[in-house]
């Protein structure tokens, strides 16, 4: 006789029974199962953020170390030199090109002097380095110089940032590269070395185009429509440079606003809006906005720099020196200032070889007084093309803000800095003082509005 209590008043009691202690069983393991859950994301959390707490030391470990590192004292001098050289070269360019965007690397094109250096002899190695102001420096101080200070500021780790550098020597296919000409500059300045049929230009043409956008992840997608003077040596940089900004803009206050070109023609830019403490100096006097962004580690900062209205930058032009950046910056105050920048990818390329003519290179760029006989062996080449090409892209993206000043009095009566109209950037290297950038913004790319002016 079945005494159970489950089957105590029948069958169909025992069935209620079982239901309801099957139903209580598969709750409690619900709930088990739950905890679980909770714990093993708990657990995930926690590791993420460890992971992510680890990452932070490992990058300010290697900050420190960056900083702990000392550069030698031919690293700073050049350092110095190349931003006197970013300058010199600006002003050349802008007399020049009115209407353009300007984008230049004065730490990249002082390396790529150093090659010419490295290729050339006798008086043509000479005026390399007077253009470097360097005349007193030995070749090896010069190149071990050099090759520091390249390394030192594109380090994209410390400085957290994105910057991709490539740089080639392209010769006629006449011309064999010297091997230890080959190594040192591979081993200085890392250059790559190609030869070109001069007698098929579109070759020539497609072939550095294409390498040029597969070197940068196709962000410069054409360098040159032309070589001239294919006979000679051609130089190439390819280049591109993603600020990351030590605080970043909000992805959602992005809107379409208008950007000045002149007072009758207006493209429309996407436009990142933000406030926060910045250096900021209002020049009076000059009529002149300045402001400091500082940008990944604060190892670098941006510099824009601004006439109160729109207006030609030939004016600006005229005072910027590198004294008179130097001394807007020193009377420069932090202070709350909301911000209104255009989110833009420009592509500039230059020809600099007739440029760095005018600033004294005048034997390596003629075919008959060039001696680059390092290169080849043979008293058989000249610097025919000196093609500097960057893609810069300013977005929204950066560290997280510091929400611990947002309601507060630091945050009150923010200055306006609001950049629709032409301006001229700096991309100033903090560590060693020199110039990673400098151009100008006159014309984004952006869809025609109507004249507003």
């Amino acid at each position: 006789m079945i005494t159970s209590p489950c089957f105590q008043g029948g069958l169909p009691r025992a069935r209620e029974l079982l239901c309801f202690h099957g139903l209580r069983f598969f709750k409690n393991e619900n709930r088990r199962h739950q905890k679980i859950s909770r714990l093993l994301q708990l657990r995930r959390e926690t590791d993420r953020m460890r992971a992510t707490h680890v990452a932070a030391l490992c990058l300010l470990a290697l900050v420190a170390s960056a900083e702990d590192r000392k550069l030698s004292s031919h690293a700073i001098a050049l350092a110095d030199n190349s931003a006197n050289l970013a300058f010199s070269l600006y002003h050349n360019m802008a007399k020049a090109k009115e209407t353009e965007n300007i984008l230049i690397s004065p730490v990249v094109v002082a390396s790529s002097l150093g090659m010419v250096a490295l290729g050339g002899k006798a008086s043509t190695a000479s005026q390399v380095k007077a253009v470097l102001s360097a005349d007193r420096l030995q070749d090896e101080h010069l190149h071990a110089g050099l090759s520091e200070l390249l390394s030192e500021v594109s380090d994209a780790k410390t400085r957290n940032t994105t910057w991709k550098i490539s740089s080639r020597l392209y010769g006629p296919s006449s011309v064999s590269f010297a091997d230890d000409f080959v190594k040192s500059s591979k081993r200085h300045y890392n250059y790559d070395h190609s030869k070109v049929n001069i007698r098929d230009k579109r070759s020539a043409v497609n072939a550095i185009n294409e390498w040029a956008a597969k070197s940068t992840g196709g962000k410069l997608p054409e360098v040159t429509k032309d070589v001239q003077n294919a006979d000679g040596a051609t130089i190439v940089n390819a280049m591109f440079f993603k600020p990351h900004w030590e605080e970043k803009f909000h992805e959602k206050m992005v809107d379409s606003r208008a950007f000045l070109v002149t007072r009758s023609f207006t493209v429309a830019v996407p436009m990142m809006h933000r406030t926060g403490l910045y250096d900021f100096y209002e020049d009076k006097e000059n009529r002149i906005f300045v402001l400091s962004m500082p940008l990944g580690q604060k190892q670098a900062s941006m510099v824009l720099i601004m006439p109160y209205h729109l207006e030609s930058l030939e004016r600006l032009e005229k005072l910027l020196t590198r004294k008179q950046v130097d001394t807007w910056l020193a009377r420069a105050e932090n202070r709350a200032v909301a911000i209104s920048l255009p989110k833009i990818s420009l592509e500039v390329s230059h020809n600099l070889q007739k440029h760095l003519a005018e600033l004294g290179l005048t034997e390596a760029v003629d075919k008959a007084k060039a001696d680059l006989s390092n290169i080849s062996g043979k008293k058989d080449l000249y610097l025919s093309n000196v093609f500097h090409a960057s893609a810069l892209e300013l977005d929204v993206e950066g560290n997280p803000y510091d929400t611990s000043i947002f309601g507060t009095e630091r945050l009150r009566n923010p200055q306006l800095f609001y950049v629709d109209h032409p301006f001229v950037f700096l991309v100033k290297d903090n560590r060693t003082n020199s110039v990673l950038y400098i151009g100008r913004v006159v014309k984004p790319k952006g869809d025609k509005m109507r004249d507003e002016l």
